[in-house]
């Protein structure tokens, strides 16, 4: 019989320093020659993304050295930093994004020189950018999305693919940079070039869209001295989102559209259009939040791997003759949106409720997977992690909302009869985004302490499809906010948490979910408010980055329209309803959501006698990545449930909460 003891007061041996070190995941496979590469997080090393490779013979090993950092700006969110190639002589090549100085760089591993720039640097605003590289060594040359500042303002740019030198001409010569295309379209990805190389296809899109409301395929052919000629509108359109394309071996285009009102795959056929490859109330892929993510692969013997599912996700291998798609057995239950292929061989990287994400192998050939990297290890009895429940909780007018449930749980205590816990909504980013059901020591963190915690995939989630997507329309900060409370409160009153002790929390757009329920409603005793936005018409103007400039267009409705809705829902003109304690974190180098945000709110609240306390990062920008920033952001806002919910806890610092 396990001991009782207060909720909230369990002692655990998951600490904020655990939780930090294993923040993040692997992202961006790839395959150079016969090895297996990707990027990983590495938080004790100020947040870099290290480039690994995997031999073939199994061995892994850092490509680069501190302080080099493989990750890309474009968009600010970036996108796919590395590609590399085998060579027959030298080993292999690689061009990566350095994120310093935002230069393309080439190295040769296993070659005796050091990496060598590609790229010059411009200091007219945010300067030169790269992302989604494609390598086409014997044209010498690197193909890739180039995003260049015209001005110092945020929006003062321009988007095209470009076409650079791999003997390094361009490093210090603009002019030596090839324009595949001109800047015509606002946001592009990366060239897909076609088995016989005459042609070439990308995806662009243009303002007020956001490519998950209307993306179109465009199409080039490829002259002999590669320039890109008759470049012609392809597929999709304003109300179709498409994602990602690839060309399949029969030199057939393979994309994913919505148009059935979920994402799932076709082929372009040229006499019967878009061919449905396996119809399903699935998707089959996802937001394009980073340039270059995949959701699938063609496989060389012309079948298809894909990513797919409703809600969670696993990863199957479709025929796309037959509709036949065979799902891989295995413990993951989600799969990341980064695909590789090489032979019969795919390379994603996946995780589930009790282990992180690892970089797994499936061999088509066999049937069989295995983990080749990044592999999960219990830092703990795995008896501390929580064991999730998916749950479908009904909202206002009788809608879905769907939610991932962490009860407390612990080896050590069990709560006492006559006590319900505390809970902690978490609201995503995005907002259209998704809470993935994965192991979160940071989630762990709170849950074998004896505090619940209740991720809402509310309605504006993706996974669900296009219905579902949008009814965030026009409804951001009413809708959210009343699917977090509607879950929130059925917690309360099936007697899983106490009602008295309820918080809320999340980052960006979850950030002003956190903000927007603390200052338009009751339900909550206290919040932690991550990066967030809070002045809607300020961030509307000029206080963000390009990518997500118009984004509001959508989410709230246009500002010239509506001006009054976007003083009426911003918690920043909302201060004299707040009446809770709240924690406030800020990295300072943020482009996306800026400090002004804060500085302002906290402006609106002075001489409230509100206890709060605002926390700002130097170097950290949106997302926190650094160690030290992790754990004292996590204790902080263990703290601040400690002091709210009446919790004693004495091995976390005390956070003064100001009034």
């Amino acid at each position: 019989m396990l001991p009782t003891g207060a909720y909230g007061t369990w002692p655990s041996p998951i600490d904020a320093a655990l939780a930090a070190s294993r923040d993040g995941r692997p992202e961006y496979v790839g395959t150079v020659g016969d090895e297996v590469w990707w990027t990983e997080p590495r938080p004790a090393e100020a947040g870099r993304r290290a480039l690994i490779r995997r031999r073939a013979d199994g061995s892994t090993d850092c490509v680069l050295p501190a302080p080099w950092n493989v990750r890309s700006r474009v968009i600010e969110y970036g996108g796919v930093p590395w590609a590399g190639t085998g060579r027959a002589e030298g080993g292999p090549l690689v061009v990566f994004v350095h994120f310093a100085d935002q230069r393309l760089y080439a190295y040769a591993p296993d070659g005796p020189d050091h990496p060598w720039p590609l790229t010059p640097v411009s200091a007219v605003g945010g300067g030169l950018r790269w992302a989604d590289p494609q390598l086409h060594p014997d044209r010498g040359e690197v193909w890739c999305v180039l995003e260049e500042f015209t001005g110092e303002g945020p929006t003062e740019l321009r988007r095209v693919i470009a076409a650079v030198p791999l003997d390094g001409s361009a490093a210090d010569d603009r002019s030596a940079v090839r324009e595949l295309i001109d800047d015509s379209r606002r946001f592009v990805t990366g060239p897909k070039l076609s088995p016989d190389r005459r042609r070439a296809a990308w995806i662009a899109w243009d303002h007020p869209r956001m490519p998950w409301d209307g993306t179109e395929v465009m199409l080039a052919d490829v002259a002999e001295d590669g320039t890109f000629q008759h470049i012609r509108s392809f597929g999709g359109g304003p109300e179709e989102s498409v994602p990602q394309i690839e060309w399949g071996t029969d030199g057939q285009l393979l994309f994913a559209g919505d148009r059935s009102g979920w994402w799932n795959l076709y082929r372009a056929d040229p006499h019967r259009g878009a061919v449905a490859l396996c119809p399903r109330e699935q998707e089959f892929a996802g937001p394009l939040w980073k340039i270059g993510l995949n959701w699938f692969r063609p496989l060389d013997n012309g079948l298809i791997a894909t990513i797919h599912g409703k809600g969670s996700t696993t990863l199957g291998i479709l025929d796309p003759q037959s509709g036949e798609l065979v799902d891989v057995a295995g413990p993951w239950t989600e799969w990341a949106e980064t695909l590789a292929v090489h032979g019969s061989r795919v390379i994603g990287v996946a995780a589930s409720p009790y282990s992180a994400y690892e970089v797994v192998e499936l061999d088509t050939a066999t049937g069989r997977t295995r983990v080749i990297g990044a592999p999960h290890k219990d830092a703990v009895d795995p008896a501390y992690y929580p064991r999730p429940e998916e749950r479908t909780f009904t909202g206002p007018d009788g809608r879905e909302i769907y939610a991932h449930i962490y009860p407390p749980r612990s080896p050590d205590r069990s709560g006492p009869e006559d006590e319900r816990p505390p809970y902690v909504v978490w609201a995503h980013g995005g907002p259209t985004g998704h809470a993935a059901l994965v192991l979160d020591l940071e989630i762990a963190y709170f849950t074998s302490r004896g505090i619940g915690v209740a991720e809402v995939n509310y309605g504006g989630s993706t996974g669900y499809g296009r219905t579902y997507r949008n009814r965030l329309r026009e409804q951001w900060g009413v809708v959210d906010v009343e699917d977090c409370a509607a879950v929130a409160a059925a917690l309360a009153d099936e007697g899983t948490a106490d009602r008295r002790r309820l918080a809320i929390r999340g980052g960006s757009a979850g950030g002003w979910t956190t903000a927007a329920s603390l200052t338009g409603s009751d339900v909550y005793a206290c919040g932690t408010i991550i990066y967030p936005i809070l002045d809607l018409t300020g961030w509307g103007t000029d206080e963000t980055h390009d990518f997500e400039s118009h984004y509001l267009e959508s989410l709230v409705g246009p500002l010239a329209e509506v001006p009054d809705r976007y003083r009426e829902r911003s918690p920043v003109r909302r201060t004299d309803r707040l009446t809770t304690p709240f924690l406030l974190l800020q990295g300072l180098d943020d482009p996306i959501c800026p400090p002004v945000q804060c500085e302002r709110f906290l402006a609106a609240l002075d001489g409230r006698g509100i206890p709060h306390a605002y926390l700002t990062f130097e170097g950290e920008g949106h997302g926190f990545r650094r160690a030290d920033t992790m754990i004292r952001a996590l204790e902080a806002e263990l703290s601040l449930y400690a002091q709210t919910f009446g919790i004693d806890r004495t091995d976390v610092p005390r956070q003064e909460l100001k009034k």
